[in-house]
């Protein structure tokens, strides 16, 4: 039986009075080229999805971890979420920030873009964040208060008072908005590799296939060609010293 994210944190914040609550989480960490990517997506309060989703059409949507569904699944999934969700935005932090200020930065640079994004798109403030894996730092309007979790259980603590931001481990598994950003985040992202693969100095990496992920195809291309400005330095750098060629 497959597993489905759920709505038991929004409905717990629900509950508490917050209205819009942001599920946000990123793509792209672990590439060799290409930029880091973050999503935030807002479902109506009191939303309730049986999943899959089915549609007026009888098409099934499926909303779950972006890695665990087909590129067919995520676009529709994709097309979706930006229709029906209260509002939506996306944010990225390019290879020249991820050079520069490494990818633990870069990464919470992209999370403030994202939900500033879908802030202006909401015309309103967006209340509470569940976050996948960790906390967001200097978000302003979003204090995580002390809800690392409580002790012998294995759900971070929702109901700290102070805290407007929820960190959830595995969260794009577990939270319906987490995985619905998984989904925006990745098709956006994918959709930049693929346009910036196409281009005829780049088609050597094969980034339409890859994204920019280290495939056999795409570290034999940097070995026989080296980097371009796509290329994320530090992370290359770690590959070609492990090959002995720098």
């Amino acid at each position: 039986m497959i597993m489905y994210p759920n709505i038991y944190y929004e409905k717990k914040l629900w509950n508490r009075g917050f209205k819009f609550i942001a599920g946000v989480d990123e793509v792209g960490r672990g590439c060799f080229a290409g930029p880091v990517v973050a999503a935030a997506v807002v479902f109506v309060k009191n939303s309730i999805f049986q999943l899959p989703i089915l549609t007026k059409t009888n098409e099934k949507i499926f909303i779950n971890d972006s890695k665990k569904l087909t590129e067919k699944r995520r676009e529709a999934s994709e097309k979706w979420i930006k229709e029906n969700a209260v509002t939506w935005g996306t944010g990225e932090a390019s290879v020249a920030e991820i050079n520069r200020l490494g990818m633990g930065k870069a990464t919470k640079t992209t999370f403030r873009r994202a939900v500033a994004n879908a802030n202006i798109r909401l015309h309103k403030k967006i209340e509470y964040l569940l976050v996948d894996a960790f906390y967001i730092p200097y978000i302003s309007g979003f204090p995580k208060g002390n809800n690392k979790g409580i002790k012998g259980s294995k759900k971070p603590n929702i109901n700290d008072s102070k805290s407007k931001q929820l960190a959830i481990i595995n969260g794009d598994e577990k939270s319906i908005s987490i995985a619905a950003a998984s989904i925006v985040a990745k098709v956006y992202r994918d959709n930049l590799m693929i346009k910036i693969g196409k281009r005829n100095q780049y088609k050597i990496y094969d980034w339409p296939q890859n994204k920019g992920y280290a495939s056999k195809t795409h570290r034999q291309a940097i070995l026989k060609h080296g980097i371009t400005k796509h290329h994320r330095k530090q992370f290359v750098d770690t590959f070609l010293r492990k090959k002995n060629l720098t």
